[in-house]
């Protein structure tokens, strides 16, 4: 039967584990209880060794680990020795030996070793009985030393038998040296033949004799008998003669009783069989009866009774029938007198028992009577004797046990026998075992020292000596395991080690001895973690069970140590071989112990916890469903009654408890509780083992709480550890371990209840535990990680800094008590981890982080591939790697997390108990980075991951609500994701299951509340239904209420709760759940001291709801106390801390709710200067960075707003940009970038008006849109937003398309807005502006009353107290002011004037909107009055405005409206006359509204076009009223439109913003100075505001050759002029569709900041003497310098007047007015256009064109003509230079068309200029080469054309023909296939005269998209404008509409030939309209004639050879006179 021992274990989960601690906030699991395990305590076994035991340690266990007792293997059987002879070794017969008749045997000579090995009782003597014929021959009674190993004797004896007989020999001991009554105690006993006797004597080979049965050792180990061989005539030696037979009856009766009383009683000490010894004291008494008085032998006899008597008093406990022994003593010792040989062993025996007497009753006589024998003893004995010995042993025993022990009581008390030895081997064996089982230091010192002495007193030659050993070690183990002490575990492997040299190889204890080292090494193994230990250990065990090859007994005792072994070092070194191997040597040891054994229960115990670990180590449930079948059966095993069965009944609980961790089945909970309460019921009070069951049974219950809630469990389990420690009083061994469990439940208490005191207690028994493990001892560390996860528990409660720091100290002392190779060092790794990441969460010190990582790298080193606890480290790393992340952004570390998560995953296959919590923790990676990425597969795995953990936790399972939280998280993900609210309900819905399952009452019921309230706030936000967040809030308040104040999640439920207040605060406006909210944060925030972790939030949340209540009442003081709120977070986040981005973020914020309020652009720089910080600390690849690119990007979109610097605006761009590209396709945010970011390009259009922007905000728009597909809760949002910018398109271009899809989009929100919807006001307000934008636009009556009636509807959803009731009164009072004014209602102004006034109400003095309410209000008043006229209501408003101008800072871009909005209330009193004596002679009103304007236009914050538009207003009234600042305006328009159009990129985006504004803006200027007499001033104006586009290209490509005169300086800034000039020239780059929105916007950006780098260098240019006026508009007189070669006749027409102005070269220029108006010039382009084409035949005469031409000569070219005789002479050249409608008439065919008739190209030459600046660039010189290169480019068959250019072939080698040969020309032809758009760009870049040959179309959409058609694509007018032609000198353009212009902006002349010109080309012939072929093939023969018809070639001549072709072409009457005029010549 095993021996037991008491086993505890500490059960906290606040320790540490030999498994790393798990510290993973989504998935971390309770952990099942520590194996059942059964122990036993070590065996103390002579010469056997000790049983292994499993080590007795502290929990170190980070999970909440359960008591349990392992049992330990059995001790080796002992065979039973029963009475038959001793079988020597035996050895095969090497032959037969002769012997003759003459021959005699003689045994010379007898030598035994050994013989008081084991022995228990002094022996007189030794002898040897030989047995031969029936002669019975006995030698002398040898007398023996202590340290006497052999005893010969040389007494010879003769055989008399043949060599085939058989004798029989016999060793005894006796214990009468006088008289013998018999033989004695017989030692061995065998039978040999004569011839092997001799064989034997020949080769000196002895007898060996094995130990007996039920004997560890035994006395004789061999024999060895010399035998000689004489002839019978040799001289006789002497020799012992045959005993005598015996022939008195009573003689022989005496010898047969004394030899049975012997043998019974030595039996007796082998099997405790008390029935042998009640036989054997019968016996001795019929021998005493025997021996009367006078008998000799009667001493003899009275002694081996008085013996037997002795140890009967012993074996019963019958300490009071001593007296009977004693007197047998006494009258045995009064038969031997003085002189007698047995007198001293009578004395010895006689003082041992008045001894013990003496120890149970204390007589003093006694122990004077006993120190007089023992002295008499030592006086007349040897001091080598054993009797000597015996005394000395004695007296010192006696000595000590009379200052505090009892010896005889230590020698007869519970000792199974006794010696009547004193201390003999076997009584300190006998002592051994009680101190092992008794927990009594100064029996267990005691005992130490007796074995010490006794060491000293046995040599080492003698053969107890290893018995002692084995003793002393397994004392000095058990002093270690008690107290600690590394030298007692030292020397006791010392002392096995000499006492396993002691059993070389062979010896028949040597198996003991291996297996007493090798459990001492497994001990040092566990203590310090060497493992060369361990092994070293394993190795010895091995050996020993090689040495059980056969014994059953023995070899399973041996299986079950090294299996035992085996089982360690699987535990250290997580090797699966290790552990199959264990149970496979178990399930053999089983098999060894069939049904019946005695130690089958053991087995089966042992074989059940092996498979209980693999289960733990694999999760295969078939080895637990088989640990706990064994386990019943081993407790079947142990009925009731049983000593073990208390053991079993633990062992069985436990395991059912790890089953229900795996399965959740409650009724295996329960069971275990059963089960331990049975076993608590085994061990009443007083119970050495009660202590145990009431931790275990505390564990079950504490486990079943962590399940059920339920507190009476967790009561119950605390008041169990309390008694449990009260068993354990100050100085008990297991002390620590029980405060320990009382401290981690008390832990537990205080996270459910929060209350400090069990906090403040459970420390305090943590401290108290490692004060009982003083520096050395072997828990120190253990207690150390205990205190130290209080600490931090204590931290993370109460968020005191200093309790982590000491944590943090203490948990690295643990560390460093735990070395490279200890077993634990990976659990105090991951708790200094776990620190670590604490402090770098509180104090955002990176390198704390850095830190813990390496420490859990180091850990998950030591849990290599295949090691059992390499799961938890895998997770732990992965999870602050995931920390990291967050915190830098780096992909790396996050996936390197997901690949440690899978590998975790795969070492929890199917059926592992673990698995669903793998499951779990990667499933929450990869919901990580599909937040990140975006990637819809990450988020898919995750959601497949958790809902394979849920089909782990089936319905009933304790960790169900795990998977359905993790499930319901997923859902809500996608949601966000995909907008899909089935999504969100069914996370509702889990959500909700997950409650049920916490009822009330359990502990994670505040948990589920908390979760399912902040879904519900979800859908509320979504979907607007005000009953799911009343239940939030509900929930919410429950939650709380399960917080008493003093709990630790308090202020976590205070803050939820007052979040959810004040999110129903921004939805029902009342005033009341925003004071809540901050009544609850602020208590929050008093939970929270100084020092506390979480301070910062509650801060952030008072700081919030502080600047919301602002927002709603405008109290300064909330927003003051909000900042400063701010400040102390972002104080408590240094530079460094983790949270310090966010932080900074929140004073930005707060910072410009400030500036809102008060416009202190301090304020507003400071946020931009925090957020530029904040985004500093996330830098590319943080995970944060793009949402702090958005922050940034929004302050400086405001700054931008209130300034108008457009750095802001840009840079805000930018920085949404890169905010979009870090939110790539699929990314879970994206859509909010796309919002943004079309925010901005919205804000910029509206600022600059370029068409690009706008087109992009709706591009990005519409992708948000479709990133929320129809049922997507936020599509109505985007859609919105969508429907705002088509509507500003339309507005913008006035496409009804535009606006009818806006109308459709806010309808489809508003469908998403039901009755109810929280956002339902939002969609009826759009839907509205959107109506009755359609209305002004189409004026259907029906959209303005719906429009109306929406408004109506949203205000009435928008009470008093409504946070935007303002802003609907504002629309529905706009709204009625437009439908009152369509019915000419005056009295419904009263109504919109009412609503202004409430909605100014709501903006007192101090709210940031109340200027805008001031503006509407006064625009309203001013309205009214127009209509009545009352001066009240003109004066209010002039008094509103004012007020509104004084509250805007100088950077609101509000200022711009006001001084726009006071201009026109001027304008009504200058129109009214209130401020003087009549209407319009108010001449200082009128100033007053110019003066306005005038300060409106120069408003910069208000942006370009803003200004512009003031402007263009003031030019509108100035011009109305005549006022002197007529001219101004117009300059002042011209020169924003410049700067407004030179911001934009592209070219064709300039020609479409163009189109919103007056394009007569330039002609109109021109007029006006021309009626202020002004001419050179209308030139001036004229060329300041016509062709800006062409200008703005052409100041790039600036000759600067002048500047190289200047110096240095001015040729560097010439260089840089250069260089700027070239990069903003460059034409944009072409990218792929996936990009072209990125890069087009960078390209943009970048355009922008070259053009203000340009501005910077144009600025330091004027600087330079002579060049100040460097590209600013001409002066007239550098204007003049373009009729150098001929007058410019230049055409003006506006419709206040149409003039001429002839500008010859040196003479003042002439203005004519001419006889027509611009609605006439009008009518004429159409006729002119109508008439081109018709009646074209050969017979038609075209007389609708006649008269057009007629018409344009009478009224436009006659007056001209008539003026130019002073300037030109008759067939000169003359240039015109159109603007406006001019532009579209060909004057160069004016004429009267009738016989003898005048017309203009009979008396000129007629060019034409798009500019004089123009003309001028084309006239500078360039050196020519010697050899013109010309290029004819011709393509019959363009792409897309249904008809063939037959004749351009032909035409391009009728060119070739006619130009001069090479050298002149170098001629290249282009033609059919090879004329492809790349093609002819190269020809136009290599060649200086170009002649094209092909279709032509001019595109009047988009003019520069007008084109040659080529082979494969369009060489568009963009095209040719991107190349540098400055040097070409002349080009033909046979092709259809070169030369015709756009009629939207006609003055931009946007065409062809134009193009060319402005490009650089000197000479241009173009057409106006299309040609045929038969024109072009006759007028190119002709032109080129005349061209090159000397042999040379000029481009100046090219005007002259047109004309002259023309006129060749008049006198074919064939020719349709439309084609004979379609060419026209432009340039020199």
């Amino acid at each position: 039967m095993a021996h037991r021992r008491r086993v505890t274990f500490e059960a906290s989960s606040s320790s540490e584990s030999d498994s790393d601690s798990d510290f993973s906030s989504a998935s971390s699991r309770k952990a099942s209880p520590i194996p059942p395990v059964e122990n036993s305590s070590p065996s103390i076994e002579p010469l056997k060794g000790t049983t292994r035991k499993h080590r007795l340690s502290d929990n170190d266990n980070d999970k909440k680990t359960k008591g349990s007792e392992r049992p330990q293997s059995q001790k080796k059987d002992i065979n039973n020795d029963n009475e038959a002879p001793s079988h020597p070794e035996q050895s095969q017969d090497p032959g037969e030996t002769h012997i003759t008749r003459v021959q005699q045997v003689i045994i010379a000579a007898i030598r035994a070793t050994d013989l008081t090995l084991g022995f228990r009782r002094i022996p007189a003597g030794f002898h040897v009985v030989v047995k031969a014929d029936g002669a019975e021959f006995q030698t002398s009674n040898k007398f023996t030393h202590v340290d006497q190993a052999v005893v010969e004797w040389d007494e010879p004896i003769l055989l008399l038998c043949e060599p085939s007989s058989v004798i029989r020999v016999s060793v005894y001991a006796s214990f009468e040296s006088g008289p013998m009554i018999c033989h004695g105690e017989v030692l061995r006993t065998f039978e040999i033949s004569v011839r092997e006797l001799l064989d034997r004597s020949k080769n000196s080979r002895p007898i060996i004799f094995q130990p007996k049965q039920e004997e560890v050792v035994s006395a004789c180990t061999s024999l060895l008998m010399t035998v000689e061989q004489r002839l019978s005539d040799e001289n006789n030696v002497a020799v012992i003669c045959p005993l005598t037979t015996l022939t008195s009856p009573d003689m022989n009766a005496l010898v047969l009783k004394t030899d049975a009383g012997q043998r019974l009683l030595a039996r007796y000490r082998r099997t405790q069989d008390s029935s042998l010894l009640n036989q054997s004291i019968n016996h001795f008494e019929r021998a005493s009866d025997l021996c009367p008085m006078d008998n000799p032998y009667r001493p003899a006899a009275l002694f081996n009774l008085a013996t037997a008597k002795f140890v009967s008093c012993q074996s019963d406990g019958r300490y009071l029938d001593l007296d009977i022994p004693i007197s047998l003593f006494q009258d045995a010792l009064d038969l031997r007198p003085t002189s007698h040989p047995d007198r001293p062993v009578t004395q010895l025996y006689l003082a041992i028992s008045l001894l013990s007497r003496f120890a149970k009753r204390g007589f003093q006589r006694d122990a004077e009577a006993a120190e007089e024998l023992l002295s008499e003893v030592l006086d007349v004995c040897h001091a080598d004797s054993h009797i000597h010995r015996a005394a000395l042993i004695v007296i010192e025993t006696f000595t000590l046990h009379l200052v505090g022990s009892t010896v005889a009581n230590e020698f007869g008390q519970e000792r199974p026998a006794a010696s009547m030895l004193p201390l003999s081997p076997n009584q300190l064996t006998d002592l051994a075992k009680k101190c092992a089982r008794r927990d009594d230091p100064h029996a267990l010192d005691e005992a130490i020292s007796l074995h010490r002495d006794a060491l000293e007193y046995y040599n080492t030659m003698h053969a107890s000596r290893g018995q002692l050993l084995v003793n002393l070690g397994s004392l000095m183990y058990t002093r270690f395991q008690r107290r600690g002490n590394d030298e007692d575990l030292d020397q006791a492997i010392a002392v096995h080690t000499e006492g396993l040299a002691l059993h070389p190889v062979g010896h028949p204890d040597r198996s003991a001895s291996l297996n007493n080292l090798a459990l001492s090494l497994s001990a040092r193994f566990d203590h310090r973690g060497n493992v060369e230990d361990l092994d070293q250990s394993i190795a010895f065990g091995r050996e020993a069970l090689a040495l059980c090859p056969v014994n059953p007994t023995d070899r399973s005792g041996s299986l079950n140590n090294l299996a035992i072994g085996l089982s360690t070092r699987f535990n250290h070194q997580g090797n699966g071989e290790d552990l199959d191997q264990a149970i496979t040597l178990h399930t053999e040891a089983l098999t060894l112990r069939p049904i019946g054994h005695p130690d089958r229960s053991a087995s089966l115990n042992n074989l059940a916890l092996s498979l209980y670990a693999r289960f733990d180590h694999r999760g295969n449930v078939e080895d637990l469903d088989q640990s706990i079948a064994f386990g019943r059966e081993a407790l079947a095993l142990r009925p009731d009654g049983h000593i073990d069965r208390s053991g079993s009944l633990n062992n069985l609980a436990n395991q059912l408890s790890t089953r229900f961790g795996h399965r959740g089945d409650a009724e295996d909970l329960d069971q275990a509780i059963t089960l331990h309460k049975e076993a608590l019921a085994l061990r009443p009070v007083g119970h050495p083992d009660r202590s145990s069951s009431l931790n275990n049974l505390a564990s079950q219950l504490s486990t079943r709480f962590d399940h059920r809630g339920n507190a009476e469990d967790l009561d119950q389990a605390i008041a169990l550890h309390r008694e449990a420690l009260a068993l354990h009083p100050v100085g008990h061994t297991y002390r620590s371990k029980l405060l320990n469990n009382l401290a981690h439940a008390l832990s537990t208490r205080f996270d459910y209840q929060g209350n400090v005191n069990d906090l403040d207690q459970a420390i305090a028994l943590h401290k108290e535990a490692l004060a009982l493990h003083p520096v050395g001892h072997t828990a120190r560390s253990t207690s150390l990680n205990n205190l130290a996860n209080c600490l931090f528990t204590f931290f993370y409660h109460r968020g005191n800094a200093n309790h982590l720091e000491e944590a943090i100290t203490i948990h690295t002392e643990a560390l460093a008590l735990r070395p490279i190779g200890h077993p634990n060092r990976p659990s105090s790794l991951s708790c200094v981890a776990n620190c670590l990441s604490a402090r770098f969460n509180h104090w955002g010190n990176t390198e704390d982080l850095d830190q813990a990582i390496a420490l859990l790298r180091e850990a998950l080193v030591l849990r290599p591939v295949g090691h059992t606890g390499r799961p938890i480290p895998l997770n732990n790393l992965a999870v602050l790697l995931s920390t990291r992340f967050d915190q830098r952004g780096n992909v790396n570390d996050l996936d390197q997390a997901i690949a440690l998560h899978k590998e975790a995953l795969a070492l929890h296959p199917v059926g592992h108990t673990d698995r669903s919590s793998s499951l779990n923790n990667l499933a929450n990676q990869f919901s990580t980075r599909f937040r990140h990425g975006g990637n819809a597969e990450d988020l898919n795995q995750a959601l497949a991951l958790h809902k394979e953990a849920l089909t782990l936790r089936p319905v009933g399972h304790p960790d169900r609500p795990s998977p359905l939280n993790g499930i319901a998280s997923c859902l809500s993900t996608r949601f966000h994701h995909r907008g899909n609210v089935e999504d969100l309900d069914q996370a509702i819905a889990l959500l909700r299951e997950a409650l049920t399952l916490c009822p009330v009452g359990h502990t994670d019921r505040s948990k589920s509340l908390t979760n399912l309230a902040i879904l519900l706030s979800t859908r509320f936000d979504h979907q607007g239904n005000a009953e799911d967040l009343d239940v939030a809030i509900a929930l919410d308040r429950e939650a709380l209420t399960l917080c008493h104040v003093g709990h630790t999640g308090r202020p976590s439920s205070l803050c939820n709760l007052a979040s959810r207040l004040s999110t129903r605060f921004g939805r029902q406006g009342n005033a009341e759940d925003l004071d809540d909210a901050i009544a609850l944060h602020t208590e929050a925030l008093a939970l929270r001291p100084v020092g506390h972790a979480d301070r910062a939030k509650s801060l952030s949340g008072i700081a919030n709801c502080l600047s919301t209540r602002f927002d709603h009442r405008g109290n300064v003081e909330d927003l003051d106390q909000a900042i400063a709120l701010h400040r102390e977070v972002l104080a408590l986040c240094p530079v460094g801390h983790l949270d310090r981005p966010s932080s900074l973020s929140g004073v930005a914020n707060c910072l410009f709710t400030f500036f809102d309020h008060r416009g202190n652009a301090n304020h507003l720089d400071e946020a931009i200067a925090l957020s530029t910080e904040a985004l500093a600390l996330c830098p590319v690849g943080h995970t944060d960075r793009s949402s702090s690119l958005n922050t940034l990007a929004v302050l400086l979109s405001i700054r931008f707003d209130h300034r108008g610097n457009t750095e802001d605006l840009d840079q805000a761009i930018v920085l949404h940009r890169e905010a979009l590209t870090l939110r790539p396709v699929g990314h879970t945010d994206r859509h909010q970038s796309l919002g943004n970011l079309a925010n901005r390009h919205s804000t910029r259009f509206d600022h600059r008006g370029n068409a690009e922007d706008l087109d992009e905000a709706i591009a990005l728009d519409r992708e948000a849109l479709t990133l929320y597909p129809i049922g997507h809760i936020d599509r109505s949002k985007s859609s919105n937003n969508l429907a705002v910018r088509l509507f500003t398109r339309f507005d913008h271009r006035g496409n009804a398309n535009d606006l009818d899809e806006a109308i459709a989009l806010h309808r489809e929100g508003l469908a998403l807005h039901p009755v109810g919807h929280t956002h339902r006001s939002k969609s009826l307000n759009n839907l509205a502006n959107e109506l009755s934008d359609r209305f002004h636009h189409r004026g259907n009556a029906e959209d303005l009353d719906e429009a109306i009636a929406l408004h109506r509807e949203a205000l009435a959803l928008r009470p008093v107290g409504h946070t935007d009731r303002s802003s609907s009164l504002t629309n529905l009072a706009l709204l009625l002011s437009t439908h009152f004014d369509r019915l000419d209602n005056a009295d419904g102004l009263d109504q919109v004037i009412t609503l202004l006034r409430e909605a100014l109400a709501l903006h007192p003095v101090g709210h940031p909107d109340r200027p805008s309410s001031l503006i509407n209000l006064a625009n309203e008043l001013s309205t009214r009055f127009d209509r009545r006229e009352n001066g009240e209501d003109l004066n209010e408003s002039r008094q509103n405005l004012r007020c509104a101008l004084t509250l805007l800072t100088q950077h609101d871009p509000r200022q711009l409206k006001v001084h726009a909005s006071l201009a026109t209330v001027y304008l009504s009193f200058h129109r009214s006359g209130l401020d003087s004596t009549g209407p319009g002679e108010d001449t200082d009103s009128l100033n007053a509204a110019m003066h306005h304007f005038r300060t409106a236009a120069n408003v910069v914050p208000g942006g370009l076009l803003g200004r512009l538009r003031a402007a263009l207003c003031w030019v509108h009234h100035a011009d109305e009223h005549k006022h002197g600042t007529q001219l101004d305006a117009y300059a002042a328009s011209m020169q924003l439109m410049d700067a407004y159009m030179s911001a934009t990129a592209s070219v064709s985006s300039r020609q479409s913003a163009m189109k919103d504004f007056p394009s007569t803006l330039a002609v109109d200027a021109a007029s006006c100075a021309l009626r202020s007499g002004d001419v050179c001033r209308a030139v001036e104006l004229l060329e300041q505001g016509r062709t800006l586009i062409w200008t703005q290209m052409t100041r790039l490509r600036t000759p600067l050759d002048s500047l190289q005169t200047h110096g240095d300086h001015a040729v560097a800034l010439m260089q840089r002029f250069i260089d700027l000039s070239s990069l903003l020239d460059k034409p944009p780059a072409s990218h792929a569709d996936g990009t072209q929105s990125v890069d087009a916007e960078a390209a943009a950006n970048r355009y922008r900041r070259l053009v203000e780098d340009w501005n910077g260098v144009v600025e330091e240019i004027r600087k330079i003497e002579g060049l100040s006026r460097f590209l600013l508009p001409p002066l007239f007189a550098d204007l003049q310098e373009a009729a150098r070669d001929g007058p410019l006749i230049v055409l003006v027409a506006s419709r206040s007047s149409c003039d001429a102005i002839i500008i010859p070269h040196q003479q003042s220029p002439t203005s004519i007015q001419l006889h027509t108006d611009f609605e006439k010039l009008a009518k004429l382009v159409l006729a002119l256009r109508e008439a081109i084409g018709k009646d074209a035949s050969p017979k038609g005469n075209q007389t609708a064109l006649i008269k057009a031409l007629r018409k344009l000569w009478e009224d436009v070219v006659r007056p001209v003509v008539e003026n130019l005789g002073g300037f030109a002479p008759r067939g000169s050249r003359i240039w015109w230079c159109p603007t406006s409608l001019f532009n579209f008439l060909p004057f160069h065919a004016a004429g009267e068309y009738r016989a003898n008739g005048e017309s203009l190209s009979q008396r000129y030459i007629s060019s034409y200029t798009p500019s004089l600046t123009a003309l001028m660039r084309a006239r500078r010189r360039h050196d020519r080469s010697p050899s013109v290169p010309f290029a004819a480019i011709g393509q019959n068959l363009p792409a897309g054309a249904l008809s063939t250019l037959d004749c351009v072939e032909p035409e391009l080698e009728l060119v070739r023909s006619l130009l001069p040969p090479p050298p002149i020309v170098s001629f290249t032809k282009i033609t059919s296939v090879d004329a492809t758009k790349l093609r002819a760009l190269s020809a136009l870049q290599d060649n200086t005269w170009l002649h094209f040959a092909c279709h032509g179309t001019q595109n009047y959409t988009d003019p520069f998209n007008s084109a040659f058609l080529m082979r494969d694509q369009p060489l568009s007018l963009l095209d040719i404008t991107q190349m540098d032609i400055s040097r070409h000198e002349f080009a033909f353009l046979s092709a259809c509409e070169t030369a015709v212009g756009d009629f939207a902006t006609p003055d931009e002349v946007i065409h062809l030939a134009a193009g060319l010109q402005f490009a650089g080309v000197k000479s241009v012939v173009g057409t106006l309209w299309k040609v045929n072929d038969w024109t072009v093939q006759r007028l190119v023969k002709a032109f080129y004639k005349n061209l090159c018809g000397d042999g040379t070639i000029n481009p100046q001549r090219a005007a002259r050879a047109l004309h002259q072709a023309v006129h060749s072409l008049a006198r074919d009457k064939d020719m349709p006179l439309d084609q004979r005029i379609v060419f026209v010549h432009i340039g020199v």
